[in-house]
């Protein structure tokens, strides 16, 4: 069995590994004899890797999460990004420790406070081989801009990139933007001639499960070359030998996708994979005294929330009729007492990640440290606020989670705190592809997510919690929450040039948040990475793997 077979097995798995008792390991390291675990182990070990020769220096890495997609617009998820960030490049990218550095942009110049320019790198080239220059910059920014851009959010306020000459552009604002650079982050640069003789001009419709030559397909300028992408099984990607810039000494990457934590696990006790992005928590402590493999942690830059339909006069997925209770301040306030987060961070989640009850973590620039500290888990208050807001009983609703096993053992342990206080939620489960739209579309009562944000925390905020606009506003605001007066001061976070007042209206819009809880945070991650010993990586925040800095060898970067 080739690590192919191994990704179509685990993705067969994954629903049963999803509803187990969320309480009982998924998979053992010392399985027993004539365990299920233990046959998959000898399964794949007895599975040779002669049907997919492998080349010196070639990278295995396995994850549950597919990317879906290969077209840099159509998607803003994280599990596409840690794929597509390897092929299409950003003007502005990151370095290893996590600081934005220059990329296919070399320089920029703030002209006036409504006009960027950017001098763009020389002698650089798309896989293809033809040579990028500033229209396919203008191009890239105006497919980033179209209506089925889920990047859209990020270039809000951008009028036109123009071109000056080969090797310059000039961005138009409609308002000051400080901060510009950084939100052009994850905007992979297309090659215009490539998506004019592809038909691919307008980004993919990832909501209308929209099918073009970019999804399957890609030409970028990255340090690495898409050779074949199988959804929920595979993507292969080889070295661009005509990378502009300095990269490891991996030639090949095969990223796997393996749902199935057990199936994950075993393809790395039994070689078929050397690097899993992300290993079950119940497994962690165990894997850190496995001298065969090195494992890597950082708190997570993200944050993982329930959200609410907020917008609605009745719930579509409720027992509730003529009302919508989400709509009501006392039964957000009354869902946040009611979840003991610390117990699911100590037990589900095995303690690899911590509560919390800020929107965004302490890397994100305006983050207000004493909004850290959560509602206290009280199921006394919770009942009093139910019954003062009118629902005595409670109520029934479904509650959407991804179909990820410890996000599902999170959703389940959700419910059956939201039971004790009258809320009868039933767990609903999705693959990746059926959720996030439902997300994007706000096709959905009550949900979990997670946001992984860049360090400026405007692109986080107009995207998940501004209302819902024309003009990326809102892509992600999946419960359509609206608060004029927060409306009002991410505005003014977008356009306010100078730093030190910038961040205090980013603390005055969390404090908003603070307050009427458009959504309930619960968690960050501890982002634990497991691989052999002579690989060495950069481990982001974000939880993305950046193949351009991983060496494999002695493990000395």
């Amino acid at each position: 069995m080739g690590v192919a077979a191994v990704a179509r097995c685990g993705h067969r798995l994954g629903a049963e590994a999803v509803f187990r008792d969320h309480m009982t390991p998924l998979f053992s390291l010392r399985p027993a004899r004539g365990s299920p675990s233990l046959i998959i182990g000898l399964l794949l070990l007895a599975g040779s890797l002669i049907a997919l020769p492998l080349p010196a220096k070639t990278l295995r890495f396995a994850s549950a999460f597919d990317p879906q997609s290969m077209d840099p617009h159509g998607l803003a998820l994280q599990y596409q990004t840690r794929v597509v960030s390897q092929i299409y490049e950003s003007l502005v990218s990151r370095d290893r420790n996590f600081a934005p550095e220059p990329a296919l942009a070399m320089s920029w110049q703030h002209i006036d406070p409504k006009h960027w320019r950017f001098k763009l790198r020389p002698g650089v080239k798309f896989h293809d081989g033809t040579p990028f220059t500033a229209d396919d910059v203008v191009f890239s920014i105006e497919r980033a801009l179209a209506k089925n851009s889920q990047r859209s959010f990020q270039l809000r306020g951008v009028q036109a990139a123009r071109r000056i000459d080969d090797l310059t552009v000039d961005f138009v604002l409609d308002e000051p933007d400080a901060v510009l650079p950084e939100k052009l982050i994850n905007v992979g640069m297309m090659s215009r001639a490539w998506c004019m003789a592809h038909g691919v001009v307008e980004p993919q419709n990832y909501d209308a499960r929209q099918e073009t030559y970019a999804v399957r397909n890609a030409n970028g300028t990255g340090p690495y070359r898409l050779k074949a992408f199988e959804s929920d099984v595979r993507t292969l990607l080889a070295a661009n030998p005509q990378w502009w810039g300095r990269r490891g000494n991996v030639d090949e990457a095969i990223y796997v996708v393996i749902q199935s934590d057990a199936t994950r696990m075993a393809a790395l006790m039994s070689g078929q994979v050397d690097f899993v992005i992300d290993p079950p928590f119940q497994d962690v402590a165990r894997l850190k005294q496995e001298k065969q493999f090195k494992l890597v942690e950082v708190a997570d830059i993200g944050t993982q929330y329930l959200g609410f339909d907020q917008s609605r006069d009745e719930l579509q997925f409720a027992d509730v009729k003529g009302r919508n209770p989400f709509k009501d301040l006392r039964v957000r306030r009354a869902i946040y007492h009611a979840i003991d987060i610390d117990t699911i961070v100590a037990k589900v989640l095995r303690g690899q990640a911590s509560a919390t009850g800020s929107y965004v973590s302490r890397l994100v620039d305006g983050y207000v440290p004493e909004l850290d500290r959560r509602l206290p888990y009280d199921p006394s208050a919770a009942r009093a606020l139910l019954k003062e807001a009118g629902y005595p009983g409670g109520f029934g609703i479904t509650l959407d989670c991804v179909n990820v096993a410890f996000r599902a053992a999170v959703c389940q342990a959700i419910a059956g705190m939201l039971s004790q206080v009258g809320i009868r939620a039933t767990m609903q489960t999705w693959p990746t592809a059926t959720f996030f739209p439902k997300i994007t579309q706000a096709t959905t009562s009550f949900f979990e997510f997670g946001w992984s944000p860049l360090t400026d925390a405007w692109p986080t905020l107009n995207a998940i919690v501004h209302s819902f606009g024309t003009d990326g506003e809102g892509t992600f605001n999946g419960g359509r929450y609206s608060n004029p007066r927060l409306d009002r001061l991410i505005e003014a976070i977008r356009v306010e040039p100078d730093a030190a007042r910038r961040r205090q209206i980013v603390g005055d819009a969390l404090r908003a948040m603070n307050s009427d809880l458009p959504l309930i945070p619960l968690y960050r991650r501890t982002l634990t990475w497991v691989m052999r010993p002579n690989i060495g990586v950069a481990q982001w925040p974000n939880d993305v793997l950046e193949l351009r800095f991983v060496d494999i060898g002695d493990g000395n970067l």
